[in-house]
């Protein structure tokens, strides 16, 4: 069984057995979370009534995403600036969908 799940914004279809990064959440590693928003359910081609559905997951880690540099130039006016962002995440691991 699938479901597709919001949180941090964004949309993940996951089912049970599934490793995936989401934006932060409160949590430590090892704790197992409710993911309340689902969106969409099924199996096999059948959608099924996803206001029933639950899916449960385990946090593996919290860490950070790979660092983007920001670096903004004016020419000819000697402006150089170089900023970095590692975004935090959390790492997640499906239990159940159901």
């Amino acid at each position: 069984m699938f479901a597709v799940v919001r949180t941090g914004g964004k949309q993940y279809r996951v089912a049970a057995g599934d490793k995936i990064a989401v934006e932060k959440l409160a949590g430590e590693a090892g704790e197992t979370i409710t993911l309340g928003d689902v969106l969409l359910a099924g199996k096999d081609g059948e959608v099924a009534d996803a206001s029933k559905i639950k899916v449960s997951a385990e946090i593996i880690a919290q860490a950070k995403s790979e660092k983007v540099v920001v670096f903004k130039k004016r020419r000819r006016h000697n402006y150089r600036r170089k900023n970095g962002h590692r975004q935090q995440m959390t790492l997640l691991r499906i239990v159940s969908v159901g």
